[in-house]
Formats: structure tokens, sequence, C-alpha cells
């Protein structure tokens, strides 16, 4: 969308910029005064300086070679995966010239493109939002899955780096899974595939974002593979790759963030909703073997892990008194740190700003992240709140992550910290 418009800038490993790169690139925009007296080259100039590079047909063949190394059990897809019903929407963006020959690559013959929005459009004019992490956005692909029978519905954002789902429910109607649900079923399954295979790595790694939900970490420990958090940002996730590379520390598996990004093969050092597109349709054949959707194997790992359940919570504050009001909860939160949230006890308090973290007996560690200026509170019972000014609006941002003995134990511990939070913030 217009309101959207900007542009990112990517390193020469292909991942964004690192915070010290783009401050002094946004330095060197900051001198300029007069856009328009800057001396530009004519396109004729540009093409002979070796400045510009017309990109081809060449990098999407070589991007679909990578691709192939995406799928884990090719003979799941032979026997299963063909038969998989599969609705794609690209929501009028990018994805489907690369998801549609990557899904027909990997063998999978039953999925269908959603006609009207897998056509470009600048207004996006059949969605409120092009948002895949939004339950309107899947009401095209939930139409055209309830007449073709799909057992999955799969929607891209614009630039196809963020992918979101809906499954099947057992009364036949679909449920839009969250970012974490989807990196949760990712996790399992490459793990778990792997390990079958004995091709598991003994230094593997998975890595996600501060503020995304812990039970990949329980999967990743049950596997004995390290799991990493890293601060908000997929370029946090792509550095840690190039240490890797570098230093040989650990082998990469996967990399998620819950605001929907995913990243299976380092060939891409940014999230991928192409990978994510191709792994997740193997991940439902992996379930629908069994007789299985992706709710159903979802059920399965919350009854061997626990139910976990997470929500974010956005309060915009506009203006200066908002921008005031913003700083004013961060300073309170920062040094009249809560100790108990919803009647229970924090037992860890972690400030990404000064980079220190303090247990329940007054300990302090100091942290090796860069800073930023995030606090995340881990409570007696497992659950978490996190709490971040926004970087892009006017907007202070809660996370919650709980961990609960049911479904209506989750939901409800998420219930009550969000009704102290929303206690704090006079919401």
């Amino acid at each position: 969308p217009a309101a959207y418009n900007g542009y990112k800038v990517y390193g020469e490993d292909g991942g964004q910029m690192p915070p010290a790169d783009a401050d002094a690139l946004t330095a060197f925009v900051r001198e300029i005064d007069d856009p328009l007296a800057i001396e530009v080259l004519s396109e004729a100039e540009a093409k002979t300086s070796d400045l510009i590079h017309i990109i081809g047909a060449e990098i999407d063949e070589a991007y679909l070679e990578e691709i192939k190394s995406v799928t884990i059990d090719q003979a799941l897809i032979a026997s299963t995966g063909k038969d998989l019903k599969l609705v794609y929407t690209p929501l009028h963006g990018t994805g489907r010239m690369l998801g549609e020959r990557a899904l027909t690559q990997a063998g999978f013959e039953q999925f269908v493109i959603e006609p009207t929005q897998g056509e470009p459009d600048p207004d996006f004019s059949t969605v409120k939002s092009p948002n895949p992490e939004e339950h309107s956005a899947f009401e095209y692909a939930i139409a055209l899955g309830e007449k073709e029978g799909a057992d999955l519905l799969i929607a891209t954002d614009p630039d196809a780096d963020r992918l979101g789902a809906a499954v099947k429910m057992p009364d036949g109607n679909y449920q839009v899974l969250t970012g974490n649900q989807i990196g949760a079923l990712m996790i399992r399954y490459i793990l778990e595939a792997h390990k079958n295979a004995g091709t598991l790595p003994e230094n593997a790694a998975v890595l996600k974002s501060i503020v995304s939900s812990e039970l990949p970490t329980a999967i990743a420990q049950s596997y004995d593979v390290a799991m990493f958090n890293v601060l908000t940002g997929f370029k946090f996730i792509a550095e840690k790759i190039q240490q890797y590379e570098e230093d040989h520390s650990q082998t990469f598996m996967f990399g998620f963030e819950e605001s929907y990004g995913y990243l299976v093969k380092p060939f891409v050092r940014d999230k991928d909703a192409i990978q994510a597109l191709v792994l997740l349709a193997e991940v439902a054949a992996f379930y629908k073997q069994s007789g299985k959707t992706l709710y159903d194997g979802l059920q399965d790992i919350f009854e061997e892990y626990g139910y976990y359940a997470e929500k974010t919570i956005s309060v915009t504050m506009s203006g200066m008194e908002g921008a005031t009001k913003i700083a004013a909860l961060m300073k309170t939160f920062r040094e009249k740190a809560p100790s108990v949230f919803a009647g229970t006890t924090v037992v860890q308090t972690e400030d990404f700003k000064l980079l220190t973290r303090v247990g329940l007996d007054g300990h302090m560690q100091k942290m090796t992240t860069p800073p930023s200026d995030v606090l995340k509170y881990t409570l007696e019972d497992e659950s978490w709140i996190a709490v971040r000014p926004s970087g892009t609006e006017p907007k202070i941002k809660f996370y919650i992550g709980v961990k609960g003995t049911s479904a209506a134990d989750a939901e409800a511990k998420v219930a009550a910290l969000e009704a102290a939070i929303n206690e704090i913030t006079g919401e």
C-alpha cells in the first residue's frame, strides 16, 4: 500500500543493513539539504557506468534451483504431497510467479491460485489490508477453499517475505494460525524429519526473536538443538547466520519471527515466504499421510509440550503528547519494574537497552546483544511479557506469552496478563 512506501537497503551478504551501517547511511541522507539539487546520471550513463545491473531470468532460475533444498522428504511429497489440496493467494503481490513454480517443481499438484488475488493490483482492491496475519485477508481464499475442499490455505504478503496460513478445523471451517503456531509446526517437522533421516547436525541451531513464542524453544530442547534469541528484525537472524558460516560454531536449521517471517535455507538472508510456502505444504503433507490436518498436528504439539498461547497488544498514542506518554511508560517500566503481574511473581527482568538480566535474587548479569529499547519480564509460571515502543509508528507494543495446562487455561492466563497491562496503560 502507498502508505507503506519506502525501501529496504541490503548489504553485500544479502542481509538487511545492520544498525551501524544503517545509521551511517542515514547520516549521509541527512546531509542533503535539497534532494532536487543533486546531480544525477542519465539512464544511458548509468548503464555504462557499471553502477546499475539489470537482472534477468537467470536469477529466477538460480533461486528455483536453490529452493529445491528446502524440501526434506521427497518421497513423502511424491506419495502424499501430490494429493494435498492447497489454495494459495499472493494477495495481488509478487509471490505468484515464483510461488507457483516452486510448488510445481517440488511435486505439489493439487494447488489452486486464487484467481482474482493472483493478479497484480497496486490498490489491493479485494482486501482491507494485504496482511496475511489478518483473517479478513483470507476471505477469498476461504471461499475457494470451501469450494475445492482444500486442506490448507496460504497467503503471502505483497513483497512475498511474510506468510500466513489457515487450516481446516474439525467443524470444516478454516482458522488462521498465528505466526508462532506456524513457526512451531515448521520447527517440529524440520527437526523430526532430519532426526529420522540421520541428518540432524550435532551443532544444529534455530533462531527466533526475543518476542516470539517459547514453544519452539521447548521443541528445540527436546531434540538437543540450541535455540538462540535475537532482537526483533530479521537482519539480526541474518547476522547470526553469517557468524555461523564464518566460525562454524553452529549449523543453521531455521529462523523465524512471530510477525510471520520464516527462513529455512540461508541462500537468502531475509525472511522468505516462497521457502515457507514450500515447507509448510510439506508439513501439511506429513500430517495428511496420517489422516490429520495441520490443526491436528498443532494439537499434538500442545499435548506433548504444553498449551502455549501468545498475544500482541499495540496501544496507539499519537502526537507529541503520545510520544511523551510512551517515553514515560518505558521509564516507569525500566525504573520501577513490576515484581508481580496478574498475581504471578516476576522471576527475571531483562533490559535490552541497559543490557542487564536480573533474577529474583537480585543477581545481575550482562547481556551481549546489541542495545534495543525492549524490556522483558519472565514470570514464575513460565509466562512472560515484553514491552517496546514501535520504531515506525506512534505505538507502544506489549507481547504476552503463556504456557497452560489446557487451551482454556492458556487463554485465561493471556486474558489476565492483558488486563494487568490495560490497568497500567489506562486503556
